[in-house]
C-alpha cells in the first residue's frame, strides 16, 4: 500500500469515527465519563498491579475507594451546595433588579452631562442589560439542564459508568496490545512515540490543571465566606470547576460576585467588602499565574490556553457536552501531531534554501 493509499484509508477511517460520534453524541456521556475515569485511575491500578495484586482485584479496589470518596464528597457538600444554588437561582432576579435601581441615577447623571434624554435612556440601557443578563443565565441553566443534567443522563452516568470504568480499567492493558498488533509495520514505532507523547501532555495536563482548578475553588469559596459573602460558597466553587478554561473561571466568578456584593453591601455603603470581593480574585489570579501553574503545569504541557479555549467551545458546538469532555484530549493529540508535522517539515528538503545542497 502507498503512502497516498494509507492517507486516504485513515482519514476515511477519521472521517467515520467523527461522524459516529456526531450522530451518537446524545449517548456518549456515560461512556466517556467512564472512560476519563478509567484513565485518570489507570495509574494507580497499575501500581497496586506491580505490587502483586490480580488486575481484576487492584481495579475492583481502586473503583471502591473512588466511589467512597465521592458519595463522602456528595453527602458532605451537595446538601450546602444545593442550598446555595436554589438561594442564589431565586435572588438573582433580584440582585438584577437592584443593580439596576443602583445604576439608574448614575447613568441618567452621566447622560444628564451628555445632554442626553437621560430618564429614558437610562432605563432603556439598564432594562436591556439586565433583561440580556437574565435571558443568558436562563439559557444556560436550561441548557445544562438538557444536555447533561437531566434525570436520563444522570441515572446513566450513576449505573453506566461506574461499569465502563471497571471493564476499561481491567482490560486497559490487553486493549493496548490488540491495538498495536493493528498498527502498519512500517510507521510502529513512530506512531508509539507520539502516542507516548500525548499520554504524558494529556496525563500532565488533566492533573495538574485538576489540582490546579480545586486548589483554586476552595481558596475562592473559603475567601468569599470570610469577607461575608451570600452564595461567597457556591460562587467560589463555580469560580474554580471552570477554570479550567483560561481566564474563564475568574471572570464568570468576579462578576456574580460583584453583582451579589453589590447588591448586598452598596446600600449600607460597605464599600471595603466591595473591594475585598476583587481583592480576592486578584490574589486567586497572581496565585494561579504565578505560583500554581508553573509548579503544577510547567511549560511542557504544550497546550496554549488560546488553543485549549478554542477547543473547548469548538466541542461544544459541534457534539454539545460530549464535545466539552473530549476536547482537551483532542487538543492535545493534534497539538502532538501537528508539532511532529511542523519537525518533519523542517528537516525535509521544502524547508531548505533553493540552491543549497
Amino acid at each position: 500500500m502507498t503512502m497516498r493509499e494509507q492517507l486516504r484509508y485513515w482519514g476515511l477511517a477519521l472521517l467515520v469515527l467523527v461522524l459516529l460520534i456526531w450522530l451518537l453524541r446524545a449517548v456518549l456521556l456515560p461512556f466517556v465519563a467512564g472512560i476519563a475515569v478509567a484513565y485518570f485511575l489507570d495509574p494507580l491500578v497499575d501500581h497496586l498491579e506491580r505490587r502483586g495484586m490480580a488486575r481484576w482485584a487492584a481495579t475492583t479496589l481502586v473503583l471502591l475507594a473512588f466511589g467512597l470518596a465521592l458519595i463522602a464528597i456528595v453527602l458532605l457538600l451537595v446538601p450546602l451546595l444545593h442550598h446555595q444554588i436554589l438561594g442564589l437561582a431565586e435572588r438573582l432576579p433580584g440582585y438584577l433588579a437592584a443593580l439596576r435601581q443602583t445604576a439608574q441615577p448614575l447613568l441618567a447623571d452621566l447622560f444628564a452631562r451628555l445632554q442626553l434624554d437621560a430618564a429614558q435612556d437610562a432605563r432603556d440601557v439598564v432594562s436591556g442589560i439586565a433583561s440580556q443578563a437574565l435571558d443568558v443565565v436562563t439559557g444556560l441553566l436550561r441548557q445544562a439542564w438538557s444536555g447533561g443534567l437531566a434525570l436520563f443522563n444522570l441515572l446513566s452516568l450513576l449505573v453506566v459508568t461506574p461499569v465502563v470504568a471497571f471493564y476499561m480499567l481491567r482490560d486497559f492493558d490487553a486493549m493496548v496490545a490488540k491495538v498495536d498488533g493493528w498498527l502498519p509495520r512500517q510507521h510502529a514505532p513512530t506512531i508509539r512515540r507520539l502516542v507516548v507523547e500525548i499520554d504524558s501532555v494529556l496525563a500532565g495536563f488533566v492533573r495538574g490543571q485538576g489540582t490546579v482548578c480545586l486548589l483554586l475553588g476552595a481558596f475562592y469559596a473559603v475567601a468569599l465566606t470570610l469577607v461575608g459573602l451570600e452564595f461567597g460558597l457556591i460562587i467560589g466553587v463555580l469560580s474554580g470547576l471552570i477554570s479550567f478554561v483560561p481566564f474563564v473561571g475568574a471572570v464568570v466568578g468576579m462578576a456574580l460576585s460583584l453583582l451579589a456584593a453589590l447588591t448586598q453591601f452598596l446600600p449600607d455603603a460597605d464599600y471595603l467588602r466591595i473591594v475585598a470581593v476583587i481583592v480576592v480574585f486578584v490574589v486567586g489570579q497572581a496565585v494561579e499565574g504565578n505560583f500554581l501553574t508553573p509548579r503544577l503545569l510547567g511549560s511542557h504541557i504544550g497546550l496554549h490556553p488560546v488553543w485549549i479555549m478554542f477547543a473547548l467551545f469548538a466541542g461544544g458546538a459541534l457534539f454539545g457536552f460530549v464535545g466539552v469532555l473530549i476536547a482537551v484530549p483532542a487538543a492535545a493529540m493534534i497539538g502532538v501531531l501537528v508539532r511532529f508535522a511542523v519537525q518533519r517539515y523542517l528537516d525535509s528538503r521544502l524547508f531548505e534554501t533553493p540552491g543549497t545542497d
